[in-house]
């Protein structure tokens, strides 16, 4: 109790300051073109800084049961976290693909939980879509739906991939491989994922790597 409480008092310190920076980029007067472009980028920065610690606040309250499990449209969710992300794929110049192959289009989840774990998976496959390029694949699998995310960066630390076949990440992380990588969102991502009763995994390739979640399908659409 006393760590999870830690957690909420650290979340609430960092949160005030991001939410301060982001009203001062917000009140700045009128700029010229590359001015503009600085506010613009302290905003988003900010911004995506404040979702990781909300996310950080409801995994310290993931065991108040607060979230309650319902059908959800994963190709919904998957096609607002791609419209939140576009502008930094766009601005760091990458491409994302996304490809569509699932059947079944309901999942039982937490809508919340599982916005922010694509979430997480994309935002680091932004970091390594070299060459211009990430993919996003969503298709059904043992009777679960699986929501996979490829990048073309450095190899996956074994560690890490280890933790996630295992499919639970036991704490936040830095990847010297992968700098710029968020080990806080793979984190984030595996702590949501268990508490849907998801499973989540990674896959090494030669030329990258894949972060999947596989979701139960939900109760509502198999009745279809």
């Amino acid at each position: 109790m006393l760590e999870v409480d830690g957690v909420l008092v650290a979340a609430h310190e960092l949160k005030a300051p991001l939410a301060v920076l982001r009203q001062l980029a917000l009140a700045l007067g009128e700029m010229d073109m590359q001015d503009e472009h600085i506010r613009t980028e302290m905003v988003k920065v900010s911004e995506r800084a404040m979702r990781q610690v909300n996310d950080l606040t409801r995994v310290a309250r993931l065991e108040d049961g607060l979230f309650e499990m319902e059908p959800v449209a994963v190709r919904a969710v998957c096609d607002d976290v791609t419209q939140e992300l576009e502008y930094l794929f766009r601005e760091n110049r990458r491409s994302l693909c996304v490809k569509y192959a699932n059947r079944a289009k309901l999942v039982n989840a937490n809508r919340e939980l599982l916005y922010s774990v694509v979430y997480n998976f994309l935002l680091n496959a932004m970091h390594y879509a070299e060459g211009g390029r990430a993919e996003l694949m969503v298709g059904d699998t043992r009777g679960k739906v699986k929501i996979m995310i490829r990048d073309y960066g450095p190899a996956l630390p074994i560690g890490i991939w280890r933790e996630m076949k295992r499919g639970f990440v036991e704490q936040p992380v830095s990847m010297a491989m992968r700098p710029g990588s968020s080990g806080l969102g793979l984190y984030i991502a595996s702590r949501f994922s268990r508490y849907m009763g998801a499973t989540v995994g990674a896959v090494r390739h030669r030329d990258g790597a894949s972060f999947y979640v596989e979701l139960p399908i939900s109760k509502q659409a198999s009745l279809f």
